[in-house]
């Protein structure tokens, strides 16, 4: 929907008129955490099952998994995990673009329906070759989903407000984590065998067809941008628009018309903000990829079997409660940086003291720390990134780009654990060690030279 001059008016002085924490707005943003935040949250959390069921697959129950079913090496899983970030960088920066003219409504749960629909087809995998071709077409799908979210919650919340928001959000991939292996048990250990079906290609049907459901309802229920939700009355689309352009946060939807999608990728290109943010994000992802070796580590420190995946949950739980209260901290003091600088250094003091300590309870609590270290600096890293790059346009394409380079640590990082480390695996907490704390310097250097007030600049 267009905005008419008159529109662009009311809305200019709203913004000019807007009174920070006033009754009307805290009402209104009530009304869009409601709407759009549990929408999002169950959304990623399928999306996070989706992409991290491989690793509850290859390890399996008692009976095995495909990694068994194929006679996998070390170097074929590292393939199909990697092969998923080549396809998901190659289509980033042009999902972005279609999201950036598109509806969310629309766009967002149609490739949620596809990779659904993929999942359920996984039955007909019958070996290596059709396991990387599925997470290579797999990677193309969900590029969107990601930093189409980012981008959708930037166009909704002032950058003060996005950290604990963000955060909450991430929860979903803890919480799948955390209960991904309970379920990934259940599935498989009850359904083995059944419809001549083996019980890792259950989890994958079961997951699938939950997915396209859930993308059924979105389609219904997802907002599109203030200026174009329904549920909002009038005077509420003039202050949701007014209150981000007076944060310097226009976002209505006549914002760069004039601009082409080869312009806004251009401007992105040039500005120097964001080469810096895809390192940093790069590095931060090469630590994350931890999360897909946890029940092998587990396994190293005397859990077997099934305890492999069920001893995965504590770790998330820690990490969700670590990461929650740490954006809470970030968007109340507006220190981003300096919370995600702490969360590098969590990370790093605690896989040195994993590879370095001998007890393996002790390995286990600090494992645990790690990960909340971890997932404590990528959300409160993407609330800082997405505050920090004017216009919707270049905006959609800054957050592709730095989504898409930053999740080739992906492919790189899923070669670091091979199984001859075994049981110390000290080239993976070597690496996984200096690249955390690598990141922690470089999102220093970056508050330094660009700030942190959750203010977008022009370069």
């Amino acid at each position: 929907m267009a905005v008419d001059g008159y529109e662009k008016r009311e809305i200019e002085a709203a913004a000019s008129e807007y009174v920070p924490g006033s009754v009307e707005e805290k009402r209104l943003v009530r009304k869009i955490d409601l709407h759009l935040l549990p929408t999002l949250w169950v959304m990623y959390i399928l999306n996070y099952l989706d992409r991290t069921n491989i690793g509850n697959a290859k390890v399996g129950a008692d009976h095995g998994g495909f990694e068994q079913d194929w006679n996998l090496s070390s170097a074929d899983y590292s393939l199909v995990l990697s092969i998923f970030f080549v396809g998901y960088l190659l289509w980033e920066v042009p999902s972005n673009m279609m999201l950036a003219r598109s509806k969310p409504s629309i766009f967002l749960p149609t490739i949620m329906f596809i990779w659904g629909a993929m999942s359920v087809g996984a039955k007909g995998m019958t070996g290596l070759g059709g396991m990387v071709a599925f997470r290579f077409v797999l990677g193309l799908v969900e590029a969107g989903f990601f930093p189409g979210v980012m981008l959708l919650m930037s166009c909704w919340y002032k950058p003060e407000e996005l950290s604990k928001r963000i955060a909450m959000f991430y929860t979903a991939s803890l919480v799948a984590g955390a209960f991904g292996g309970l379920l990934s048990f259940g599935i498989m250990d009850g359904l083995e065998g059944k419809g001549n079906t083996r019980g890792w290609k259950w989890l994958f049907i079961i997951e699938g067809l939950i997915t396209v459901v859930v993308a059924c309802f979105a389609f219904f229920i997802l907002p599109n941008y203030p200026l174009t939700t329904k549920w909002l009355s009038d005077d509420e689309k003039r202050l949701a628009t007014g209150r981000l352009l007076a944060s310097a946060r226009g976002t209505t939807e006549d914002e760069e018309e004039h601009i082409s999608h080869w312009q806004a990728f251009k401007l992105a290109c040039k500005d120097p903000k964001t080469w810096v943010f895809v390192l940093i994000y790069n590095l931060l992802n090469m630590v994350g990829t931890i999360s897909y070796f946890f029940p092998t580590l587990l396994g190293s420190m005397g859990y077997k079997g099934n305890m492999r995946q069920l001893m995965t949950v504590p770790i998330y739980v820690v990490a969700l409660i670590i990461s929650v209260t740490l954006g809470f901290v970030a968007d109340k003091t507006r220190q981003k940086a300096y919370v995600v600088a702490g969360g590098a250094t969590l990370a790093t003091v605690s896989f040195v003291l994993v590879a370095a300590v001998p007890n393996d309870k002790v390995k286990y609590t600090f494992l645990c720390f790690g990960g909340g270290g971890v997932w404590t600096c990528v959300p409160v890293f993407l609330s800082w990134m997405v505050t920090m790059f004017d216009g919707r346009e270049k905006r959609a394409v800054c957050i592709a780009l730095i989504n898409g380079f930053g999740n080739t640590a992906s492919i790189y990082g899923s070669f670091f654990w091979p199984s001859h480390t075994k049981p110390k695996y000290i080239m993976g907490f070597s690496l996984t060690t200096a690249f955390s704390g690598v990141a922690l310097i470089a999102v220093l250097c970056a508050k330094y030279f660009f700030g942190d007030k959750g203010v977008a600049r022009t370069s």
